[in-house]
């Protein structure tokens, strides 16, 4: 346990932006999720999803809540199927 006050008051913004962080990783997974639940519907849809995927992850790219590569891939990898949903080629 901290000691002095600002070990005490550094204590309580970790827990406070590790809850944050956790948040916005949530929301990510979730979003994603939404994304592959959406490759079976219309094409608009998936373009609407993809949309709100990659947004969420750029702007926790841009606070380094995660890493700017994972985010760059996880895009890539969305696109990639967006794109042959699109295109009608098999996945």
């Amino acid at each position: 346990m901290p000691h002095t006050r600002s070990a005490k008051k550094n204590l309580r913004k970790s827990e406070k932006r590790r809850l944050h962080n956790r948040a916005v990783k949530r929301d990510i997974k979730t979003q994603i999720k939404r994304f592959l639940a959406a490759l079976d519907g219309p094409v608009d849809q998936l373009q609407k999803e993809y949309n709100l995927a990659a947004k969420k992850l750029d702007k926790a790219a841009a606070r380094r809540i995660v890493h700017p590569n994972l985010a760059a891939r996880k895009k890539a990898q969305l696109a990639r199927r967006l794109h042959n949903k699109t295109t009608g080629k098999p996945a």
